[in-house]
This record gives structure tokens, sequence and C-alpha cells, in this order.
């Protein structure tokens, strides 16, 4: 149906609940997937990109999974950050369920899969990781990014992956411009048609020296 897309709050398309094998984190698992979801089939590639060329995340604190679908990125983190707070956010319902039951399966109990309003505002993250929703629009996704950006800690980072051909190169020229102070963005790497974009909060300039390189 055409106004059923994987960022639907509630899916209208049939379930089809499934079980794929995938690798997440170095660790051969099994997880459930369902119609209705974001690449319900396998690891798309621009996650998978953004799975292998960002840095293992911080050991402990609140690492976010920004968009988690049915939730590689998010259960990779936990698999990765077992004393970390996990926390997958998505608007739809039914990839939220599809990441709690992934987590179960896997005995990872440190990862909360929740919708945007359901994050405790008090939170911040000491990372952020996302293969954000392209299609949603220009508005919604800069809306989405104006939202959860500013809540990096300081001294953390957010790494967004994006396809080239799908306006990587003036993302990354908006969020330097939306986010001058304290943040620089930069482009980490590219692979396969993706760009991987990394925001990084240096914090107060008073309160924190800029390294010169």
């Amino acid at each position: 149906m055409a106004s059923d897309h994987y960022f639907s709050a509630m899916p209208a398309s049939p379930e089809n609940l499934r079980r794929i094998r995938v690798t997440l984190a170095g660790h051969d698992v099994e997880v459930t997937t369902a119609g209705g979801v974001f690449s319900p089939d396998h690891v798309d590639s621009g996650t998978a990109v953004l799975l292998s060329n960002t840095p293992p995340p911080p050991p402990g604190g609140h690492l976010l999974d920004l968009g988690s679908g049915w939730g590689p990125i998010a259960l990779s983190l936990a698999l990765q950050s077992p004393h970390a707070t996990i926390w997958a956010v998505d608007v739809n319902e039914r990839a939220l369920d599809l990441v709690r039951r992934n987590a179960d399966a896997l005995g990872l109990s440190n990862v909360n899969a929740a919708l945007p309003d359901d994050v405790p505002a008090d939170i911040v993250f000491r990372t952020i990781r996302s293969n954000p929703p392209i299609r949603v629009g220009k508005n919604e996704l800069h809306g989405l990014l104006e939202r959860w950006i500013p809540r990096l800690d300081e001294r953390s980072d957010a790494w967004l992956v994006v396809q080239r051909n799908l306006g990587s190169d003036s993302l990354q020229r908006w969020l330097a411009a939306s986010f001058p102070d304290g943040f620089s963005v930069h482009r980490a790497s590219t692979a396969r048609g993706f760009r991987v974009l990394k925001v990084r909060h240096h914090g107060s300039p008073r309160s924190e020296p800029i390294d010169i390189v």
C-alpha cells in the first residue's frame, strides 16, 4: 500500500514474521524480522558500511540507535558494550517489537526499544549511531537531527551513514551550518556508494581547549 512505509507508526502491511541469520559485532546470530520494516531480509548495505566504519562504542553510559528498524545497530552496540544502556528509537511500533524480541532472544537485557517521546528528556548520549530515514523528506530528516544531535554528551560523537546519491554531501553541509557552536562535522569514510559522517560535540570552547593539528 502506497502510504505504508518503514517509517509508518503502525504498518498496515502483513507482518510476515521471518527468521534470518546475520553477523553482528562478530557474532553469527539468528534474528526475527517482518514486513513493514526497513530491510527485513538482511542487514542493508548502508548499515553494514556504518557498522564496519565506526570505532567500538563507549563501554558505558547511554548509547542511541536512531531509526533502529529491527535492530542491527542497537543489537551490535549491546553486544559490544554490555554495561552500557542502549536506546533503540523508532516511530515504527512493529520495528520496536522486533528489537525487543531480538534482544530477549540474544539475552541482551541492556536494550530499551522506545518511541521518541518515551526517551527521558534528561538523558544525554555517549554516542549516536544512525542510518537515518532519508526518504522521510528533507524537512522531517532535519527536524529529527535537530532533536537528537544536541543530546550528544560533550566529547562524544554521532555517526551517520548516507548514500552518496541521496544527498550525503548536502546533508554534511547542512549539519555544519546548523550546529556551528561546539560541534564539528566531517566525512569519516566512504564505501560502497555511502558516506559515513561524524558529528563531534566538543562542548563549550571556554571549558575545553581545541586541539590544533
